[in-house]
């Protein structure tokens, strides 16, 4: 059931530009330096921007993760051991010591669930049981009486049928044993007797259920003729009658005796919900099933120590806020990114690279160059398109020397001109006048802050002009103030840049002192004029933390 281990390289949950293109070339990176099982993933839908650049590249998108939250699939891996509802106890014991094993799913001809057999309870019900007269009593049918003996059989009479016996032993005088016949019910009695004609006559005589002769004894003909007549079904078998005793009351059908009160599990649940269960509850394991209801493992508490195959290298982010949900519960191996540090914390040592670049593409860009290896041409292209996307062309004052030094480099090597390219892509990317959704407006390059007891959820799109963001500011406004109420911001705003003016507008759903402790001048009710502001992460948020630390 479990899948072979795998590593995703992949951004934040709001993936931009930078974020898939660096995903996709640091994972070719990592497998070219002989990682094995990596491969690029992203945490979101990608923007307009992005898909121009996947398109004009002919680069394939990668795999949407939702959430990598351990799943019971992760860690049930052995194949499942189970008993058919109609198999003898004997046959569960055989499995037990056959496999160590301490429980078996019951399953029908369909291989449906239909109960657990547990080694504890099975042996509790044998060896100490309540009521002492239960050591005698069988369920089962001689068939399968039949069968745990490896018996021959000299008459049956509706061996098929599934009765509730008593079974004893022939070990009396044949006077006592007289006397002791008048006392049962012989049509619900089991006799097992060895080398005793006498004893064997009387209980045919009185009719008894079933006859076993122990030690391979021969039956006399005149018995089996008396037999038939009383409807008395013989088996002869080779075993010993302690034997034959013990693997009698083995004969029940182990569906009689199996718990139907049992844990089902899916294979896609969550191994946190699973915990939950397992440890508050009275079961000690679950039965995974398809969502038909077949059988497919079963799940212990043991399974719960299991680590998930699932190993994450994050790029482009730090903070597990900003994660793919369930990045907390599996192994995160690498951090690539270029943003400021945040609550990140890990359990062992990792590789963490993060340097105060213009994008994450320039960082693993020099990653290549360290290593000495040449990004061949759509990974030049896919960095070349992160770096001009985060750095707005070069002109974004987050821009460093090594951006600069790095697009020629990257030109050459994509055969791309990056001011040409950089104009299309933003061009391609301007979802403003594309008629996209207010709300995707708003979160589709959305991050959250936080700030002491305050958080803060800003979103940014680039524009080459402010007209269409004048036409819709009432609709941005009325989304705005529905996003903070739904996800409890102090402060929820929408940075408007304008890539060609190199300006900014603020819109914004704050407080009601906002206006004067911003510290930006004011140009209509809740917008902001921010001039030369281009970078959320460099000129935005550092003024917006200082104004809401100091509230």
């Amino acid at each position: 059931m479990q899948e072979p281990n795998k590593t995703f390289v992949i951004g934040h949950r709001n993936p931009d530009s930078d974020s898939i293109c660096s995903a996709i070339a640091y994972a070719e990176l990592r497998r070219q330096q002989g990682m094995s099982g990596v491969r690029p993933a992203r945490a979101g839908t990608i923007n307009y921007q992005t898909q121009f650049v996947l398109d004009h590249l002919e680069v394939e998108v990668p795999q949407l993760l939702t959430d990598v939250h351990p799943r019971i699939k992760d860690v049930v891996t052995e194949e499942v051991i189970s008993i058919h509802q109609s198999a003898p106890v004997s046959r569960a014991i055989e499995l037990y010591h056959q496999h160590g094993i301490r429980m078996l799913p019951v399953i029908d001809d369909n291989r449906q669930a239909k109960g657990l057999l547990l080694l504890k309870q099975l042996t509790e019900h044998f060896l100490v049981p309540a009521e002492p007269e239960k050591l005698r009593r069988i369920r089962a049918s001689i068939s399968s009486i039949q069968s745990c003996l490896g018996a021959t059989s000299q008459h049956l009479s509706n061996p098929e049928q599934l009765e509730e016996l008593d079974l004893h032993v022939g070990a009396r005088k044949e006077a006592s044993f007289s006397r002791w016949v008048e006392e049962i019910v012989p049509g619900k009695t089991i006799l097992i007797t060895g080398d005793r004609p006498g004893i064997q006559r009387l209980a045919v005589a009185a009719g008894v259920r079933l006859l076993i002769i122990s030690g391979g004894t021969p039956v006399a003909e005149e018995l089996l003729v008396n037999a038939r007549k009383n409807n008395v079904s013989i088996l002869v078998s080779h075993f010993d009658t302690a034997n034959c005793v013990w693997l009698t009351r083995m004969a029940s059908p182990v569906g009689l005796l199996a718990d139907t009160d049992f844990l089902v599990a899916k294979p896609n649940d969550l191994i946190e919900d699973l915990r939950l269960k397992l440890t508050y509850g009275k079961q000690s394991g679950a039965i995974v099933c398809s969502p038909g209801g077949q059988l497919e493992g079963i799940v212990t508490k043991s399974h719960l120590l299991k680590k998930s195959p699932v190993r994450l290298i994050l790029v482009d982010h730090n903070e597990l806020s900003q994660a793919v949900p369930g990045a907390d519960k599996v192994e995160i191996i690498e951090v690539i990114d270029h943003h400021r540090l945040g609550n990140f914390h890990t359990d062992l040592p990792i590789r963490f690279i993060n340097q105060p670049l213009g994008s994450t593409c320039s960082l693993v860009s020099t990653l290549y160059q360290q290593a000495g290896i040449n990004p061949e041409r759509k990974i030049a292209g896919l960095l070349l398109a992160g770096l001009l996307s985060d750095t707005i062309i070069l002109k974004s004052p987050t821009t460093t020397d090594v951006d600069r030094q790095l697009v020629p480099w990257l030109e050459k090597l994509s055969g791309l001109d990056h001011q040409e390219f950089g104009s299309q892509l933003f061009a391609a990317g301007s979802p403003m006048a594309s008629g996209a959704p207010a709300r995707k407006l708003i979160l589709t390059d959305f991050k959250e802050y936080p700030v002491g007891d305050y958080l803060l959820g800003l979103g940014q799109v680039e524009v080459v002009n402010f007209h269409t963001f004048y036409k819709r500011q009432d609709e941005l406004m009325a989304e705005l103030q529905r996003v903070k109420k739904e996800k409890g911001y102090e402060l929820a705003a929408l940075l408007v840049t304008d890539i060609v003016l190199e300006n900014s507008l603020l819109l914004t759903a704050g407080p009601s002192e906002l206006p004067f402790v911003i510290g930006y001048p004011q140009e209509a009710e809740n917008i902001y004029r921010l001039k030369g502001v281009l970078s959320r992460k460099k000129q935005l948020v550092p003024h917006l933390l200082k104004v809401f630390k100091g509230r």
